[in-house]
């Protein structure tokens, strides 16, 4: 009995010992590449509610609204809300990777290296639409990470990540991927990566390695129903990232084509029915007019095989595909219509903002747009076509919205009509209006939006 049991403890711990010898080692990769991944916190300024601060929610005519207006504790006028995320630096002079919403609407984004030096950050810039953010700290000789090539990852494979997830500074957590090429909701220009890695609040914007200590993705959502970890988390791959951050650097701005064209799933059913022999390619059903591909004569119920001889094996890798093509390029296309194949060239558009495509209509570029650093905004004057529209006199279609005027909700897509009593006819004019404004002092802003317009109060801020 007791040889026998001997020889089972002794297999088991065997089984354990292979089982064990099986598993990665991931202590040299975090040593290594650990000091490139950085904690990001930033700070937003908000406008506390007017009316009654410190008392009771009361009318100025309820006789006891002046007694607490003098004797109640007052409250701040302003109160600041932070949180942290995570990035990782990806040259020595101190870019530094993270997603777009963890700085988002940011007024002031500190840096804290893994030595506790902290640098405040700038933001070089964001894009939404990939979640991605280059900041830039004033700094030399600084730790980077190295960059890897997420084509060659495979499912199944180890990755680990480092981030702050609820402010713990240099967490690390391991696992596998889950899928790659993953489509999410409203998310049409990424390919996530799926890994059963635990991210919480606080690793987004963090490096996603694999074994070779190299960063294959940018960390940025997770699939949960109770705001923690559930199994489920998605990278955007770092080839992705990168290509935004090129275009950052270059021009602040990051272009997207278009071939303007309405798609949809090619189901089993469908392929059938066009005589198809298996279910691949983008369904065409709709065909905007005047677009890129009504131009190359492509038609509704065409079905997308290869764009740029990249083939289509599912919808939604032609979003993605169109959207990394440079606008004004001509590609050829390989479509299936009536039972066979057919190749046209299309001259690729580009993504335009909606607000800002209603500025620059007309206006040949950007010549009339300026940023308005008092503010955060970025405007345009109306052109004519826009004031007869809106049958207005003049006028400053909102671009882009930041600092305080994002504190104070303006939008997009917003005409501001006036400063107070006084009509605004050309950036210029509002510009020198503004300098005549002490810091500290509110304005107020006559607002269109849609069909009605409202007064918006802004405090200037040179901070």
């Amino acid at each position: 009995m007791f040889k026998r049991s001997l020889l089972l403890f002794l297999g088991a711990l065997f089984a354990c010992s292979a089982w064990s010898g099986d598993l990665p080692d991931f202590t040299a990769l975090v040593e290594k590449q650990g000091a490139a991944v950085v904690n990001v916190s930033t700070t937003q300024i908000n406008e506390a509610p007017s009316g009654l601060q410190g008392g009771p929610n009361l009318p100025e005519n309820d006789p006891f609204y002046e007694f607490f207006r003098r004797f109640a504790p007052q409250m701040p006028q302003q109160r600041e809300s932070r949180s942290l995320g995570s990035g990782f630096i990806i040259s020595a002079d101190g870019y530094i990777l993270t997603n777009a919403h963890v700085v988002d609407r940011a007024d002031k984004i500190t840096v804290r290296l893994t030595d506790k030096r902290e640098y405040k950050a700038t933001v070089v810039g964001t894009d939404k639409r990939t979640d991605v953010a280059l900041l830039k700290i004033e700094a030399n000789g600084l730790p980077q990470v190295v960059l890897g090539n997420p084509e060659q990852l495979k499912v199944g494979e180890w990755v680990v990540a480092i981030g702050s997830p609820f402010g713990f500074d240099s967490s690390v957590t391991a696992g596998i991927v889950s899928a790659k090429g993953r489509s999410l909701p409203q998310e049409n220009f990424v390919p996530f990566i799926q890994t059963d890695v635990a991210i919480n609040p606080g690793n987004s914007g963090g490096p996603l390695f694999n074994l070779k200590g190299e960063v294959v993705g940018i960390n940025s959502q997770i699939y949960s129903r109770s705001g923690g970890y559930m199994g489920l988390s998605f990278a955007i791959p770092i080839d992705v990232a990168m290509d935004v951050v090129t275009q950052l650097r270059a021009t602040g701005r990051v272009t997207r084509g278009r071939i303007g064209v309405s798609i949809q799933e090619m189901t089993r059913e469908l392929a059938d029915s066009f005589g198809l022999a298996k279910a691949e390619g983008a369904l065409i059903s709709g065909v905007e007019r005047g677009g890129p591909a009504d131009k190359a004569g492509v038609r509704a119920s065409d079905v997308i095989l290869k764009f740029d001889d990249k083939s289509i094996s599912s919808s939604s890798d032609l979003p993605r595909i169109v959207a990394a093509t440079k606008p004004g390029s001509e590609v050829g296309v390989l479509l299936w219509r009536k039972g066979s194949t057919l190749k046209v060239s299309i001259i690729v558009g580009e993504i335009q903002d909606p607000a800002a495509k209603r500025a620059m209509d007309d206006q040949g570029g950007d010549e009339k747009s300026q940023s308005i650093s008092r503010l955060g905004l970025k405007v345009a004057e109306l052109t004519d076509e826009q004031k007869a529209e809106l049958q207005v006199g003049g006028g400053l279609l909102v671009l882009d919205v930041k600092g305080a005027a994002a504190r104070a909700d303006l939008q997009r897509g917003d005409v501001i009509l006036a400063i107070g009593n006084i009509e605004i006819l050309s950036v210029k004019q509002f510009n020198e209006i503004l300098k005549q404004v002490a810091p500290g002092r509110n304005i107020a802003l006559l607002v269109r939006r849609n069909d009605g317009t409202m007064y918006i109060p802004i405090k200037i801020n040179d901070k």
